[in-house]
């Protein structure tokens, strides 16, 4: 196998994260602006850059101060740079649009679902899931290729980061298990989702496919997640320079 034959576990951990499911799901999709599934030039020269482990700019230093190399990793995970905050707002959106289609009435960020600290989840059911249970979950993002996660997911199938994440996300809503179903739901940067997100997002499609019987709704929901991570992904690496574009152009 190719695999075997490489000694860099970066280059092992991008190999492997796309054979993950929907890692490709953005090459398929049709150029739609008005769905939102439409990768602009440089969009696309970084999303097929980090695919391919190919150089996408020359070195320098981002403005946080780290080192960047050609390929631009860094800007992925790097906690000053742009596109975070809107990625995951535009994350939520996704969903949110998602509810509306099951016709499933739901509220963003409730306040006081038994926490103490002021954190809250991004969104809760109204109505029972499953077990006589409303579901809440919060949606993150994991970079596969990030110096923490690099060890692991060279070495364990797609989807190793997203796992981790998600059990974080466990531990940091323990306190709901108790009322709610909670269901992490955590994408990684080249595209593998965690199990219990994957089978949350199917179950939901599953939902919109009864209620406005559209059957291709499981292939647009999951093309406009990898456009959207693909599209944010193009932002936290270009936005390591110094002069870089906005997140509003891309």
């Amino acid at each position: 196998m190719v695999i075997n034959s490489l000694s860099n576990a970066t280059d092992k951990a991008r190999l492997l994260s796309v054979t993950s499911p929907h890692n490709r799901d953005w090459l398929h999709a049709l150029p739609l602006s008005g769905c939102g599934l439409r990768l602009d030039d440089r969009a696309i020269h970084v999303a097929v850059g980090l695919r391919l482990g190919a150089n996408i700019r020359e070195p320098h230093q981002c403005l946080c101060g780290a080192p960047v190399d050609a390929r631009g990793l860094h800007g992925l995970s790097c906690r000053v740079g742009n596109g975070r905050s809107a990625r995951h707002h535009n994350l939520k959106d996704l969903d949110w649009r998602a509810m509306a289609k099951a016709d499933i009435p739901a509220l963003k960020e409730p306040p006081g679902l038994l926490r103490t600290d002021g954190k809250r989840p991004d969104g809760v059911m109204l109505l029972p899931w499953k077990q006589g249970k409303c579901v809440t979950w919060d949606l993150t993002m994991s970079d596969t290729l990030a110096q923490s996660y690099v060890h692991e997911t060279s070495q364990t199938p797609a989807g190793a980061s997203a796992e981790a994440a998600a059990e974080r996300k466990r531990n940091e809503y323990s306190s709901l298990h108790q009322s709610y179903l909670f269901v992490p739901v955590t994408a990684e940067m080249m595209g593998a989702i965690n199990k219990d997100g994957m089978d949350f997002l199917c179950e939901l499609v599953r939902r919109i496919t009864q209620s406005i019987d559209a059957h291709r709704e499981t292939t647009f929901l999951f093309q406009r997640l990898s456009v959207l991570i693909q599209r944010y992904s193009a932002v936290t690496v270009l936005g390591t320079f110094t002069h870089t574009t906005s997140e509003d152009e891309m």
